[in-house]
């Protein structure tokens, strides 16, 4: 520091309640000196984000010894903001309605502190000088590749760099087997006169190693054969932190355990093997829970589940599954229709980690009703399958079951019997799946169905493709899109079950459009579903605050009688705003929609949707 009294830093700590709290802090002015227009502008833009007396003032703090700790601290912060800008030579004043934050007595704070008033001259930006993060992982050094973008001679030496660098080359070590691979000596030089900051750091790769036993510590309801299993540590092979990461992650992902610990030994066995120790704290051997969501078409949907972990003391899960849907929905007019309410009701019981650690064989049995507006089905199926976890974000699943099913709609009255073989493939980049801002979420089901009992074989598609980007820091903009995509391959309209054919409306396909109300044609005046689907969903959304958000949307929805939908299928739209509000179990939505295009005059009508999470 120059020209400036000593930070003082330690005074923080000393904090006595001597002064009664009389007005909030009113201003916070932050000057950077001694740099051109664009670059104070710059620095001055991220010392407001790091300010602790910023922060003061938009909380509306009173107490003046809070206010005069976060003085002190913001000594830190701008010295840590001009490091991370490469400003290596930084002269900081703090003043207090005038004073320096580091002169005043801790035990003498004013009763007020109106106004704080930062000062910073950053002298001059420093550029890398040498960059030595040595030695590296001989395959990565190969490669020719910086350890961090940037952190090379004659760049800005940001301070985060430098711990970016000497992670990433940790990393390549412990890629290749190198568990233990650590930092050694570190020496970084700034020249003042030459503006250069000259980068030294010792890396010490250790020995390379191999996965040694797993001892279990503690208590759980599942057996310690079990948790090796699951587990799937490979014992012999070489070290990586993708296989210690995914041995933890298969533990995690049961549902069985509240926390799961694999701690690796302080020094490696004589063998060149490396030890684990394992600890694991059950969850409650029972949970349940309910879910609501109500719109103006479609009506009301209550759906609950209980479930029972561990059920033979091997990580099993028997869960039950129910749903009501439709409830309260206008049934005047729809045909066939009963009262419009659909049931249904499941059975599953799962065990992880059977023919390998990373699948999960299941049974499985469904009974439902669907009441909807152009046809009633009674149907059952019940199966074995299995799940298969190719990494965290994407799983591949295949069933067999038998489906038998009662339908009563525009061809009549009817039975299907089939062989099904359901399959699905499921990769979910999203960074949050309630709430995401940004990456993608891609579902593909393909059901083959062999008929049996005089029943045609079918097969159906059904492809869900979502995406996310946003755009700004502050105030993010988050748009959203959806691309839906059904077919039926195989089978006549009059010979495929109704559930497997596709209609559009609603909140889960066009919102503002009566609930499944376009189909691909009609048959002694009822609605018969599609043998093809397209849908299309575009969101903006906005945030407002931190917890209340503004979405523009519109739904696009098309239903055809062939196997792929094309310029002769039928189509409607709809339009609408929504708000959203976070709570800690995901964003209350509420949306109004409109019929834009379609049977349906436009703007004719507006429709409430309620519930919990993003639409899609």
């Amino acid at each position: 520091m120059q020209n400036f009294p000593k930070l003082g830093y330690a005074a923080g700590a000393v904090l006595a309640c001597l002064a009664a709290p009389a007005f909030s802090l009113t201003a916070v002015e932050i000057n950077v000196l001694g740099v051109s227009d664009s670059r104070a502008e710059s620095l001055r833009d991220a010392m407001e984000l790091a300010s602790a007396s910023k922060r003061a003032l938009d909380e509306e703090v009173t107490d003046s010894q809070d206010i005069f700790a976060a003085a002190l601290a913001d000594y830190r912060q701008m010295v840590s903001v001009l490091y991370g800008e490469g400003y290596y030579g930084p002269a900081v004043s703090v003043l207090m309605d005038g004073r320096e934050a580091a002169e005043v007595d801790p035990f003498a704070v004013p009763a007020e502190v109106q106004t704080i008033t930062i000062n910073v001259k950053p002298g001059n930006r420093f550029n890398f000088g040498r960059t030595s993060v040595e030695p590296r992982e001989p395959g990565a050094a190969a490669a020719g590749e910086p350890l961090a973008s940037g952190f090379v001679p004659g760049e800005r030496a940001r301070s985060a760099l430098i711990g970016t660098a000497a992670n990433a080359a940790i990393s390549e070590w412990r890629d290749a087997g190198h568990a233990k691979a650590d930092l050694g000596d570190q020496e970084i030089t700034a020249n003042h006169a030459t503006s250069v900051l000259d980068v030294d750091i010792q890396v010490l790769p250790g020995p390379e190693l191999r996965f040694g036993e797993v001892a279990i510590d503690g208590e759980s309801g599942v057996r310690d054969k079990r948790l090796r299993e699951i587990l799937g540590l490979p014992t012999g092979e070489l070290y990586s932190p993708q296989e210690l990461n995914d041995a933890a992650n298969r533990l995690r992902r049961t549902g069985t355990f509240r926390t799961v610990s694999l701690i690796e030994a302080e020094e490696p066995n004589p063998d060149g093997t490396l030890d684990y120790t394992l600890t694991v704290i059950d969850n409650p051997l029972h949970r349940f829970g309910v879910a609501a969501e109500y719109s103006t078409i479609d009506g009301a949907l209550l759906s609950g589940f209980w479930l029972h972990r561990n059920l033979f003391g091997g990580a099993e899960q028997l869960r039950f599954d129910a749903e009501i849907s439709n409830i309260g929905q206008d049934t005047t007019g729809l045909g066939n229709a009963g009262d419009g309410i659909d049931y249904s009701f499941g059975a599953r019981i799962s065990r992880p980690a059977l023919f390998g650690p990373d699948n999960v064989a299941f049974a499985f049995a469904d009974i439902s009703l669907d009441d909807e507006p152009d046809y009633t089905e009674k149907q059952a199926m019940v199966g074995i399958g299995m799940t298969r976890y190719f990494s965290e974000d994407l799983l591949g699943e295949v069933a067999l079951g038998y489906r038998y099913s009662y339908a009563d709609d525009a061809f009549g009255k009817r039975e299907f019997n089939h062989v099904a073989l359901p399959s699905r493939l499921e990769w979910d980049r999203r960074d949050d799946e309630g709430d995401p801002t940004g990456g993608f979420f891609l579902r593909y089901r393909v059901t083959p169905m062999y008929g049996v009992n005089g029943s045609e074989s079918l097969m159906q598609l059904d492809l869900d493709n979502r995406g996310y980007v946003s755009l700004g820091a502050e105030s993010p903009v988050t748009l959203a899109g959806r691309m839906q995509i059904g077919s039926v391959i195989g089978a006549d309209l009059d010979s495929t079950p109704p559930d497997f054919l596709f209609f559009s409306g609603g909140g889960s396909t066009v919102r503002g459009q009566d609930y499944q109300d376009l189909g691909a044609t009609e048959f002694n005046g009822d609605t018969v579903g599609g043998r093809s689907f397209l849908g299309l969903s575009a969101e903006i959304r906005t945030r407002v605050t931190k917890s209340l958000g503004i979405v523009g949307f519109m739904d696009y929805g098309m239903v055809g009688t062939d196997s792929w939908v094309d310029e002769d299928s039928n189509y409607h739209s709809g339009v609408g705003l929504g708000v959203r509000y976070a709570t800690p179990i995901g964003p209350i939505r509420v949306d109004i929609a409109t019929p834009y295009q379609g049977p349906v005059d436009e703007f004719s009508r507006v429709d409430l949707y309620i519930g919990v999470g993003q639409a899609f």
